[in-house]
């Protein structure tokens, strides 16, 4: 999670929390950790337990970030003094995003008269959505086949270098830019607020998106791998022009507010500034198995695992913990530190057990010579020997994406490298793998196996 709500935890939210968290995984529940567990008593002895967490102090203070991202688009005059802004905007209206270098003389000086990458995303807000994101992701492109959550502008943009926008991932943009000149993109979010929402009886309230960008530098291997900053905001995407309408009714009911009351709320400000965020995690989706937490696990190590798991507001809380700290925690431990909802969460996460895959294919790359040997096979040359090696792909989903990013991590290439798969059949033919292709041959080989 790339970043931190404080709410009071009422029993409503607790209740709703730990029946989402119990959906998720149980799979920890009730596993016996032995004589080596902590107790409660141990972990608030360490160090970073022996004062307040509101006294600790903030990991920005005194830090010049290097980078600043703009939207300019007015945020909401209706949000309260310590409420994050909210902004809102038109389903398919361009708005520029000015990418501000922050930097002070001399500082950064590696990335001094080079490139950096920015990668865009357009994700939920709500955390019980950020665990489903895939599916909501997947069942929006079911609805809307063909279109894009996000894209750019390009025409209107200024200092943008190599665009590009992954078929596969719907929601996220990335493009190359020199801090040194002037940058500005802009961005058009194709989904509106209500379409994630329950559907009821109409008047339903949009859920909440945030507008997230990610920069990393080069590393040694020329690859834009190394982050550099993060940062983020808050908005609601209406159908064309209801932003504007909504902007101007949250303006009158402030207008009829009185005057001790209005001091309690935000300005509208003309632009939006995205505040700092942990950097958004790279999720593979149908591998978490690869991501278990391991005992040897460094400080280090467990940090980064923290974040890849979107348990981002604890980092601080687990600073010094290795990977076999972490694993020592009782759930009753887990559940003190983190409360009900994120500590049964970070409990099935670490105690997390392999889930048996929906389908399992096995595939091998062909070399020319292998081929080769493979024809004079066909051609009745018995002596010709061909040796293939096969490797297993685990899917879960039972999605063409999935494949494709399995496929593409198999053979250490990009997803986008990948245009279109396709499976050949017993009489030669070949048919493009899609989602109904996998759904179709689900169904047949369960009817098949039946008794």
């Amino acid at each position: 999670m790339a970043w931190a709500l404080k709410l009071p935890l009422t029993d409503e939210v607790i209740e709703s929390g730990l029946v989402q968290d119990f959906d998720a995984s149980l799979s920890g529940i009730g596993q016996e950790l032995g004589a080596g567990a902590y107790s409660m008593s141990d972990v608030l002895a360490l160090p970073i337990f022996k004062q307040e967490e509101s006294n600790l102090p903030p990991d920005s203070e005194n830090k010049i970030l290097p980078f600043q991202y703009v939207l300019c688009a007015a945020t909401s005059p209706a949000i309260k003094l310590h409420d994050e802004t909210l902004t809102y905007l038109n389903q398919g209206q361009s708005y520029e995003i000015r990418m501000l270098d922050n930097r002070k003389m001399g500082e950064l000086p590696e990335i001094t008269g080079k490139m950096v990458k920015s990668i865009i995303r357009v994700v939920f807000h709500d955390r019980r959505l950020q665990y489903t994101e895939h599916q909501q992701l997947e069942g929006w492109r079911w609805n809307r086949p063909g279109d894009r959550i996000l894209d750019l502008d390009i025409p209107m943009s200024v200092g943008m270098v190599d665009p590009r926008a992954n078929p596969t991932q719907l929601n996220t943009v990335e493009f190359l830019w020199d801090p040194s000149k002037r940058t500005s993109v802009f961005i058009q979010v194709h989904c509106i607020s209500t379409e994630f929402t329950m559907r009821k009886h109409g008047g339903e309230k949009g859920v909440p998106f945030r507008i997230q960008i990610d920069t990393f530098k080069e590393n040694d291997g020329e690859e834009y791998t190394e982050h550099q900053h993060s940062a983020s905001c808050q908005v609601k995407v209406f159908k064309p022009k209801g932003a504007d309408r909504k902007q101007k009714t949250d303006r009158e009911k402030m207008e009829k507010r009185a005057p001790q009351e209005k001091e309690k709320y935000q300005p509208s400000y003309e632009t939006t500034i995205l505040t700092e965020c942990s950097p958004w995690p790279e999720v593979t989706y149908g591998s978490g198995h690869k991501h278990n937490l391991l005992p040897a696990a460094t400080p280090q190590d467990a940090q980064q695992w923290l974040h890849r798991n979107r348990f981002s507001p604890f980092c601080r809380l687990f600073t010094n913990f290795s990977g076999a700290d972490l694993l020592k925690l009782t759930r009753e431990d887990v559940i003190q530190i983190c409360g009900p909802a994120d500590g049964i969460r970070l409990f099935n996460a670490l105690k997390g057990r392999v889930v048996r895959p929906r389908l399992t294919v096995y595939v091998c790359q062909e070399s020319q010579q292998a081929r080769e040997q493979q024809q004079k096979h066909e051609n009745g040359d018995t002596a010709s020997s061909t040796f293939f090696v096969y490797h297993a792909i685990y899917l879960e989903d039972l999605t063409a994406v999935e494949l494709t990013e399995k496929i593409a991590q198999l053979f250490n290439i990009s997803p986008r490298q990948i245009s279109q798969i396709f499976k050949q059949g017993p009489t030669g033919i070949h048919v493009l793998v899609s989602d109904e292709v996998w759904l179709v041959s689900e169904v047949w080989s369960r009817s098949v196996s039946s008794p």
